[in-house]
């Protein structure tokens, strides 16, 4: 709903004497209170929408059935099959809200990398939360298999961020 199509529904419901009105679309939150008639002269509007989904990210999501439905079937099993594999692994998943950082500074090597030995207690990444540096320390012990994260990203709490195989 754009702001014209938005100000011509308050309008509407200003004239037909509604007092309460209240609409929830998967994008747009609106709820409008008129008081009544020789209370008052000003009308509350309340408009919430979502911050983490923009009004731009409908047409992505109509978008992503149609590439679904290009996809061969004959790569389908190959997706099950490494997800079979990965479940082997020990996934380490991020314990806060940050931005990932896989060294301490930039002119730093990695704090680890794809086949490196990790112990239980190594520092494995830094997670920077409101300009804290939080060390990440590993939980388990194994081989790091893969790196989910690319440095310098954000992460959300327990997103995967590596995977780790404890054999």
């Amino acid at each position: 709903m754009n702001y014209n199509e938005l100000q011509e529904f308050i309008k509407s419901v200003a004239k037909s004497g509604a007092t309460e009105v209240e609409i929830e679309m998967k994008d747009l939150k609106l709820s409008i209170k008129v008081p009544p008639k020789g209370k008052a002269t000003q009308t509350e509007t309340i408009v919430q929408v979502p911050v983490a989904a923009p009004m731009m990210a409908a047409p992505q999501v109509q978008q992503t059935p149609v590439v679904q439905q290009l996809v061969p079937v004959a790569a389908q099993p190959a997706a099950a099959e490494t997800k079979e594999d990965d479940s082997k692994y020990i996934t380490i998943k991020a314990p806060m809200v940050g931005t990932f950082y896989r060294r301490p500074t930039p002119e730093k090597p990695n704090f680890i990398s794809v086949g490196d030995d990790i112990k239980e207690g190594d520092v494995i990444c830094i997670l920077e939360a409101m300009k804290l540096f939080n060390e990440i320390e590993a939980e388990v012990s194994g081989k790091v298999i893969k790196i989910l994260v690319d440095d310098s990203t954000p992460v959300e709490y327990d997103q995967p961020l590596f995977l780790v195989d404890p054999s």
